[in-house]
């Protein structure tokens, strides 16, 4: 490199010298001083060249906001200053990160520019200031005394340091930002639900549609819906009304096959996460209804092993949770007479589930449970003297109660298995 020029621009030509006795005892903190006079008697020409190479990282007039553009110059220089003063003193005596830089990273989250756009204009502004520096080292006549080593040393800790403090103001703006942003579009699709009429467009989804309603509570929840869309080729509207809990809704044109959309979804679904799914319905009735019923499937789905939950398979047991009299009742009448057994109830239990499943066919009952047709009609008058009635006339009911101990079985609540005192 030519005597006092870096990168096409010319510099001044004064080597920094020193008288004999003098040359030895030259302090490494005196050889940073005399460095970044030199640099400070060129910060215009550096600040412009600066300018020029983070400008050519990314155009700052495609930013809308002017509150962007007029903050980038400023912290531009702050951040030369920074660099300036960082040399001097050295890493162990470097001054604090300007205010001026974390303002205009939150200003760029406002401004939807990239983290990756903000950081390379940092690390290429401090690598091309590193690049000046040892420019003027080399040209005064430093490096005869001192190591460009221990003259520059700790720098690339102090570009770190830049990077990271920059970074987090950053990130914490852009979630503050997008908290700010979910909570508005939660509240719009709420409006929407409770029937008041709003212009939807800027959502990005029609109700005009078919519609399935899905709500998902867990880690991951959003990316989850995500991918359960794209599999099934359909628009998407996600909403997250509370953290780790998504109201998504699948829309398309033709009709949906729920069938299909509930296999599709136990493909993607992760074992921590409850999912519940309305179910296919048409236009913006079809919207809310299809949300309302995958709500009311929801506490089933965090309950349960059972995932996904669809509505029209515990349509009427949604319904019996809703009622404390109803739940109460059924477990005081069906349920905790037959738990009176040595075992608890659990043979009654397991032979009345398998016939009903059977469609109340007790030979088809004894061939599931393994055995004779005699031994599951003895369990059923069983049945019928615990309950002090016939079991053909409280059928109804005592499928319901079933459905409510499969329930508590499933979340570890079996009343039948004794716990240890």
């Amino acid at each position: 490199m030519r005597e006092g020029s870096i990168a096409g621009h010319p510099g001044p030509t004064a080597s920094f010298s020193l008288s004999r006795g003098d040359r030895y005892q030259v302090t490494i903190e005196r050889a940073r001083a005399a460095l970044c006079a030199r640099l400070r008697r060129r910060r215009e020409e550096i600040e412009t060249a600066i300018a020029t190479r983070i400008y050519a990282v990314a155009d700052p007039a495609a930013v809308s906001h002017p509150e962007y553009a007029q903050g980038l110059r400023a912290s531009l220089t702050s951040a030369v200053e920074y660099g300036l003063a960082s040399i001097e003193s050295g890493e162990r005596r470097s001054p604090p990160l300007p205010p001026t830089l974390a303002a205009h990273a939150r200003v760029a989250a406002r401004c939807d520019v990239g983290l990756d756009t903000v950081l390379r204009r940092y690390i290429t502004g401090y690598t091309l200031l590193i690049e000046y520096a040892i420019d003027e080292a080399e040209v005064s006549g430093l490096l005869r005394e001192i190591g460009l080593g221990q003259l520059l040393r700790g720098q690339g800790a102090l570009c770190d340091r830049l990077v990271a403090e920059v970074s987090t103001a950053y990130l914490l703006e852009a979630s503050r930002r997008f908290s700010s942003n979910e909570r508005r579009r939660a509240e719009r699709v709420r409006r929407l639900l409770s029937g008041e009429l709003l212009d939807t467009s800027d959502l990005g989804y029609g109700l005009d549609a078919w519609h399935i309603g899905a709500i998902a509570s867990g880690p991951g929840a959003t990316l989850t819906l995500r991918r359960w869309a794209s599999s099934v080729d359909a628009n998407l509207l996600l909403v997250c009304p509370e953290p780790e809990t998504v109201w998504a809704w699948l829309g398309s044109r033709q009709p949906l096959n729920g069938a299909e959309i509930e296999g599709f979804s136990r493909s993607v679904l992760p074992s921590q996460l409850a999912m519940a799914l309305g179910e296919q319905a048409e236009g913006p009735a079809g919207w809310r209804l299809t949300h309302r019923q995958s709500l009311a499937a929801l506490p089933i789905a965090l309950r349960g092993s059972r995932n996904p939950v669809r509505y029209a398979g515990v349509a009427l047991l949604t319904s019996m949770l809703s009622d404390d009299l109803l739940t109460t009742s059924l477990r005081e009448l069906f349920l905790a007479p037959l738990e009176h057994e040595r075992d608890g109830g659990r043979v009654l239990f397991e032979t009345l589930r398998i016939y009903f499943s059977a469609d109340r066919k007790v030979s088809s009952a004894a061939a599931a449970l393994g055995v004779t047709r005699r031994t599951v009609a003895n369990r059923l008058r069983t049945v019928e003297t615990r309950l002090g009635c016939s079991l053909r006339s409280v059928a109804s009911e005592m499928e319901a109660a079933l459905q409510l101990r499969s329930l508590q079985v499933e979340v570890g609540n079996d009343p039948s298995v004794p716990t240890p005192d």
